[in-house]
């Protein structure tokens, strides 16, 4: 007589979610272990493990905090370990994750079916199809970047150095990530030596815009070529990021227009410049071309603001994303106005779209306060102002700082290194890895109505 064994019937999924979150802690810990090698750094000798998670979670997260500058410290091997995690980080695991899954676990039916939904695409051939478009257009948008910078990096840096100089800055401009090699002379410089550059300054705008706008909004733009037929996804990206741009650089204009440590000295065109420049740079890029620590406290606090929003979903950006944020908005329209259903451009959003929008706005702003509090307690000289900058700046994955980051300690660092991933990687990425298996007991649950007074 044979027996048979049999089959598992219910073989258990993978969960995608779990593999990104995974993926990403994988990814910074062989980028963090590669920079701590001496020959990572100029001078040869090995770097504390605790600064080389730093920069690696920063890069990974395409954050752009520094403990170190990127042009003086880090040897071209450890700026191209840095430029190799900041790519990836920037087509981040939406598609390289699909990808992963793709090549390594074959194209069934399961697989097919998660790689559509972790694009937001209806199937899998759509999906395949935005991930060519994806990797060609990164790579396109990149290098016409990188040749653009290198026409002006060259003169002054040499033909080498240059075109490095030029590809960095590009693909670190287009996947919003903040580090430059352009502090070799002045560390911690940034692009404040080209205040007053056009080309520079319009070639990384342009880049930081495309990458914040997001694949999805890329796809809508060229397959229908419509502010009719587009989604109501793409208009309201569109439209946010038109408004948050000419709010911000309006603002930082008229507020630091007699600064004499920012705009002041520069022409009437120079200011316009770099005020856009000021305005775009904290959704999320973390490049900056005047004093960051010169601004007024209502250009920081405006600058955390347009931090905490950041790009679009979807996008090499961070923040609570543009659509969050006018969601949000219409939810709060529709209260005050005694509307019964959340409307955003003639289009009705459900309930559950809200409820998502809300937590997603309110928890980032309680770790962010946390975090905030922490670095109050672990650094006694850092005002409060400056530690909500700095988190801010973290979990946004900006990049920008008012020169606080190199002088924290080890605690502080680590606080900044879970903030950065966790917004990176997305709350909802990392609550759905872990408790997949009680979220679906406690949907299956419902509970009596009870009264509650608020407001």
């Amino acid at each position: 007589m044979k027996f048979r064994i049999p089959k598992e019937k219910n073989r258990r999924k993978p969960n995608l979610y779990r593999l990104m979150t995974v993926g990403f802690l994988l990814i910074i810990l062989a980028g963090a272990l590669l920079l701590t090698l001496p020959v990572s750094s100029r001078n040869g000798t090995w770097t504390p493990f605790g600064d080389a998670l730093f920069t690696a979670t920063s890069s990974t997260c395409i954050t752009g905090l520094v403990v170190y500058d990127t042009a003086s410290y880090w040897s071209t091997f450890g700026q191209a370990v840095i430029l190799t995690m900041i790519q990836v980080g920037g087509l981040g695991f939406m598609t390289l994750g699909s990808a992963l899954i793709l090549f390594l676990r074959g194209a069934n039916v399961s697989n097919r079916k998660q790689i559509a939904e972790s694009l937001n695409t209806s199937d899998y051939h759509s999906a395949a199809r935005l991930m060519k478009h994806v990797i060609i257009g990164t790579f396109t948008l990149e290098g016409a970047g990188a040749l653009l910078l290198a026409a002006r990096f060259i003169p002054r840096f040499g033909l080498g150095q240059g075109l490095w100089k030029g590809v960095f800055v590009s693909i670190s401009a287009f996947c919003n990530a903040g580090f430059d090699l352009l502090g070799a002379e002045n560390p911690f410089s940034s692009l404040t030596a080209y205040a007053g550059d056009v080309v520079v300054n319009l070639t990384v705008m342009v880049l930081i815009v495309l990458g914040g706008l997001g694949f999805l909004v890329w796809e809508d733009l060229y397959t229908k070529r419509s502010w009719k037929k587009f989604s109501l996804f793409t208009k309201t990206v569109l439209a946010g990021t038109a408004f948050l741009i000419l709010f911000g650089a309006l603002s930082i204009f008229a507020l630091e227009y007699d600064n004499p440590a920012t705009l002041g000295s520069l022409s009437f065109g120079d200011k316009l410049l770099a005020s856009f420049f000021q305005s775009i740079s904290p959704r999320t890029a973390g490049m900056n071309t005047v004093d960051l620590t010169a601004m007024t406290q209502a250009t920081t606090v405006l600058t955390v603001l347009l931090m905490f929003v950041g790009a679009s979903s979807g996008s090499t950006g961070g923040g609570v994303k543009i659509t969050t944020v006018a969601v949000l908005a219409a939810a709060v329209k529709s209260v005050l106005f005694g509307q019964k259903e959340t409307t955003l451009m003639k289009r009705r959003i459900s309930h559950e779209t809200v409820y998502r929008a809300f937590a997603l706005v309110c928890f980032p702003l309680f770790l962010i306060l946390i975090g905030t509090f922490l670095l109050n307690l672990a650094e006694p000289d850092v005002s409060f102002l400056e530690a909500l900058y700095e988190c801010t700046s973290a979990f946004a994955t900006v990049g920008l700082s008012l020169s606080v980051t190199p002088t924290l300690t080890l605690f502080s660092k680590i606080v900044l290194i879970v903030l950065m991933f966790a917004g990176r990687v997305g709350m909802l990425t990392i609550s759905y890895s872990l408790l997949t298996d009680r979220r679906k007991r406690q949907n299956s649950l419902r509970y009596p109505e009870g009264n509650i007074l608020i407001g």
